[in-house]
């Protein structure tokens, strides 16, 4: 009995060694299996540099599974310490902002757009650090109460090709930080040169928000809370595919996410 009792305990401590790394859930996305061996299959899947740049930044990884029970999500999110809002191939369905969809948009994934919401209110209630991208930074915005332009050619004056087929870490545009702004405490620049690859943009900003970044044609890159209560960054770009690839400024905003959890 003396011997159990011994184990379990370094058991728990060999656990509590581990735990101290933070554990960073990812949300993750949906899609069709196209092969053609299975009839409506679906995967859920993130990208791989989601988990590499956590990695690389000292955290644990952790995909979170699209599901469709309040609950679920609640107890999703009391076992992660912080949250990654991921991007993905969807538009968010232009009804959810007051809009209707327009020639340019494509096709909404209705759970996933659920998902994305009810994940996003419930980390905002728990003020969970919270890093959201590309279409995780659109879902922050309308969460809040603001719009996006169904596409950049709806924007005036939006003349850079923000929607870019190339690799994943090419340098695309620069973006211009605001010195007050959590963004520039992280990497300490005023400009940077990001990636990019989405044909939607944040149009109206909620009053709680703040823009604290901006492309040169005036497309919102960055915004943060106002009057912030906890970590909450979220950029337009994909910082993770350029963490991954070693671009040492992204790397640095993971590592302040996983910097900001609370022991």
């Amino acid at each position: 009995m003396e011997i159990n009792i011994w184990q379990d305990a370094l058991e728990l401590e060999s656990f509590k060694l581990v735990r101290r790394k933070p554990i960073i859930g990812i949300s993750s996305n949906l899609v069709i299996d196209e092969s053609g061996r299975f009839k409506d299959f679906w995967r859920t899947y993130v990208n791989e540099d989601y988990v590499t740049a956590i990695l690389k930044a000292g955290g644990i990884p952790f995909i979170i599974p699209i599901v469709d029970d309040k609950e679920v999500i609640r107890a999703q999110v009391e076992n992660i310490d912080a949250i990654i809002f991921s991007g993905g191939e969807a538009d968010i369905n232009p009804a959810i902002y007051g809009e209707e969809i327009s020639e340019r948009s494509t096709a909404p994934n209705n759970k996933r757009d659920w998902f994305d919401f009810e994940l996003a209110k419930i980390v905002k209630e728990f003020k969970k650090p919270t890093l959201t991208v590309c279409r995780g930074h659109q879902v922050a915005n309308i969460l809040r109460g603001g719009t996006l332009h169904q596409d950049t050619s709806y924007a005036n004056n939006m003349h850079l090709t923000h929607n870019q087929q190339s690799t994943p870490d090419f340098l695309a545009h620069e973006i211009k930080i605001d010195k007050d702004s959590l963004l520039y405490d992280i990497l300490k620049k005023e400009e940077i040169w990001v990636n990019s690859f989405h044909h939607q943009v944040v149009k109206d900003v909620p009053e709680m928000l703040k823009v604290t970044a901006v492309a040169t044609d005036g497309a919102i890159e960055a915004v943060e809370y106002k009057d912030p209560e906890y970590f909450f960054l979220s950029v337009q770009w994909h910082p993770e595919m350029m963490a991954a690839r070693d671009n040492e400024d992204m790397l640095k905003i993971f590592k302040r996410l996983i910097k900001e959890v609370k022991e």
